[in-house]
């Protein structure tokens, strides 16, 4: 037998995959919604993207804009029956806005090994008042938790050698489904990540001596 050459396609996994075998089942309304969901990944990229572009050149959004959601998600080529362009510009006003009025930095990878590092939506620190903001938006349905930004947190005083204890304020924000979840940990939190993340850090070094690499 000689078989059909798909080279193109290896390491990629179809909509209507064997191993997504789900789909069988679905009726026309839900097949439709997973459908359209597939999107949701390269969605919020492109609005991270744009809202990077917005706060970098400290241009603010208003109910006005809805036409950059749209045009930004056209060039990224998403279907336009994927996504609500006035839902997501609602989510992200605050989000762009407030970045802007606070002078937070977009889009910052925060490194402590090549095992444990991430990157920030939108962070500030202000040193003269010893105050660190961190900021993230989620253009997802399902809750995110606020312990990603805990991790951000500890990555920050790590790199930057900022002892969590001589902060007067941590302030951290989810901005997702047009609400703000706000929160504002004490620094016994913040070194528990730390001490987690350096812990768990050296098992990897362990784990790599034992395996002689």
């Amino acid at each position: 037998m000689k078989w059909n050459n798909h080279k193109e396609l290896e390491g990629k996994h179809a909509f209507m995959g064997a191993s997504n075998y789900h789909w069988v089942n679905y009726d026309d309304a839900t097949f439709e919604a997973r459908y359209y969901s597939q999107f949701s990944q390269a969605i919020g990229t492109a609005i991270h993207q744009l809202a990077h572009d917005c706060i970098v050149s400290g241009t603010k959004l208003n109910k006005h804009d809805v036409h950059l959601i749209e045009m930004t998600l056209y060039k990224a080529y998403i279907p336009r029956n994927a996504y609500d362009p006035a839902l997501i510009l609602e989510n992200l006003i605050p989000f762009v806005n407030d970045a802007i009025g606070f002078h937070m930095s977009s889009e910052i990878l925060l490194f402590y090994s090549m095992y444990c590092f991430g990157t920030a939506d939108a962070i500030g620190y202000y040193e003269k008042d010893k105050i660190l903001r961190i900021h993230d938006y989620k253009n997802g349905v399902n809750q995110a938790d606020i312990r990603q930004l805990y991790i951000y947190a500890a990555l920050f005083c790590l790199e930057y050698h900022v002892n969590p204890y001589k902060l007067n304020k941590i302030e951290l924000r989810i901005y997702q489904n047009l609400e703000v979840l706000i929160d504002t940990p004490d620094a016994d939190i913040i070194q528990y990540y730390m001490d987690k993340i350096q812990n768990r850090v050296e098992l990897i070094g362990m784990f790599l001596e034992r395996d002689g690499k």
